[in-house]
């Protein structure tokens, strides 16, 4: 691999070349959790194209008519001309259901891939200054992916969706005070009304849109700012150690879009996913059975769910009572968009760190960031279970009643569980990292002692000093572990200054 770093030494000769020419030479570290945040963009490019395909021939209307189409199912049923028009692109428009089944697979695998790549950025403390920005960005880009998401699934106007209307409807009924004017505004009338779908299709087509617009500002923040880089050999705060844009990065990132969209295109021409011709059309007085929203809203049905049945009285008049309903599916999402948000403004100042950062952290390095993140997935994956409870109680054959009380004990206590097992982990990490730092790398050589004990020998990291000692200070790198793992590098900077290393130390990774 050609790697590159780029430092405060350039020439002034470097630091005037043109526009064009610094992108193609700027240096972007080489790892693969780098990846995600690219195939997300890619799986995103994707839905653009096959979206575009789509709206050619999708009619965003409740208008009722009479299907006659070509499967015979649905033949003379009443329906609105969104549905009927779905149905028709699947079956009479050539590739039109490998287009819908495409632009499916790509909208989970873009939540997926930005779910996972925010838990990078979290985990490895790439949020701090000065990429906070960046942070907020990327999470506005997720609520906004699953805005677009919410509503590309509920336009079809199919029995599943169906529910999720019913759903949308009873949470705004929910908010206190002007809860029905807000549902008759936004339903144009009384549930299901005659101008949602529309409304909803317009709300699907304006996301991509905001979401290109905070891509584009997130890229002007990236190319402004140095990549941010794991600790190790020949890597500082001052420099980036890489593959050049062009053409080694160029190469690799088109080969990831090549192959994003083939493992998509493969999902769509092999793996059926939402056939709507089988939920038949929406009625507002049909409720599909065992019926589960996406993966990444289960977690807002989970918390519907697990509400316990309390009512708040506010003393307005008579008395407002506030539904339950209101706390989970109102206030929760709300705090679960304010608090990642606000978090690195929260540990700068607790921390009261003011400082740049262009080293990534090791998880194990900041063990309460840590804990708090998997504390926090932890609280996501209860609810997330909680969404499919009726789902587990039929196929465990157990009483729903029970999955909802064992679903409410878990979120309580689990989140504080995970939280003391993973500080826990992180410290035992740094322990042992601290101890092959000291002692060297195990190397399953056994030596027998004059007194009759045994004794392992280890090799150690580096050359003894003057008096004798070979121990090397705790720096926040990765520690070799085995033997075939040890080579001789130069010192790397420390994470923090509490860890400081000795300059010319030579430090294996």
């Amino acid at each position: 691999m050609n790697e590159h770093s780029h430092g405060p030494g350039r020439s002034a000769a470097t630091r005037a070349v043109p526009p064009l020419r610094a992108v193609l030479n700027r240096v972007f570290p080489d790892h693969w959790s780098f990846l995600l945040g690219q195939i997300a963009l890619y799986s995103f490019v994707v839905l653009l194209v096959s979206g575009t395909f789509l709206a050619l021939f999708f009619e965003p209307s409740m208008e009722e008519a009479v299907y006659d189409g070509s499967y015979t199912r649905l033949q003379g049923t009443t329906m609105s001309e969104a549905y009927a028009s779905t149905v028709d692109l699947s079956f009479e428009v050539r590739g039109g259901l490998f287009m819908r089944q495409l632009h499916h697979w790509a909208a989970m695998l873009f939540m997926a891939s930005i779910v996972v790549y925010l838990l990078r950025v979290f985990f490895t403390g790439a949020f701090r200054k000065p990429r906070k920005a960046q942070w907020v960005i990327s999470l506005l880009l997720f609520w906004t992916g699953l805005v677009a998401s919410y509503t590309g699934y509920m336009v079809l106007d199919d029995g599943m969706s169906a529910s999720g209307m019913r759903i949308l409807s009873a949470i705004l009924m929910s908010v206190p005070v002007v809860g029905s004017w807000l549902a008759m505004s936004v339903f144009g009338g009384e549930y299901p009304g005659e101008v949602i779908i529309g409304r909803l299709y317009l709300l699907h087509l304006l996301t991509p849109v905001l979401m290109i617009g905070l891509a584009a500002v997130g890229a002007v923040l990236r190319l402004r700012q140095k990549p941010a880089q794991w600790p190790g050999a020949h890597r500082s705060s001052t420099n980036v150690v890489g593959q050049r844009a062009f053409p080694q990065y160029a190469a690799k990132q088109t080969g990831l879009f090549l192959g994003v969209s083939a493992v998509l295109a493969l999902l769509g021409g092999l793996f059926q996913i939402n056939p709507i011709w089988l939920y038949g059309p929406s009625h507002a007085a049909v409720a599909a059975a065992l019926s589960q929203p996406a993966w990444y809203v289960m977690f807002l049905d989970g918390a519907v769910r697990l509400m316990p049945p309390w009512e708040v009285t506010i003393p307005i008049g008579d008395g407002y009572a506030v539904p339950p309903l209101f706390w989970a599916a109102v206030v929760l999402p709300t705090i679960l968009v304010v608090l990642p948000i606000a978090y690195p403004f929260i540990e700068a100042r607790v921390r009261r760190d003011r400082r740049e950062h262009h080293l990534l952290e090791r998880p194990r390095d900041a063990p309460a960031r840590t804990a708090s993140g998997a504390m926090a997935v932890t609280f996501y994956l209860v609810l997330t279970l909680a969404g499919a409870g009726d789902v587990l109680a039929l196929t465990f054959h157990i009483s729903a009643n029970a999955v909802t009380w064992a679903g409410r004990i878990g979120l309580v206590l689990l989140p504080a569980v995970a939280y003391w097992i993973t500080y826990r982990i992180c410290l035992g990490l740094q322990q042992h990292d601290r101890e092959v730092l000291a002692r060297g790398v195990e190397t399953g050589i056994i030596r027998r002692l004059p007194d009759g004990g045994f004794t392992e020998i280890h090799q150690p990291l580096a050359q003894p000093d003057d008096q004798g000692r070979s121990a090397l200070p705790y720096a926040g790198s990765a520690v070799p572990k085995k033997l075939n793992h040890l080579r001789v590098l130069e010192a790397v900077e420390p994470a923090s200054p509490s860890t400081p290393l000795d300059r010319g130390v030579r430090r294996p990774v």
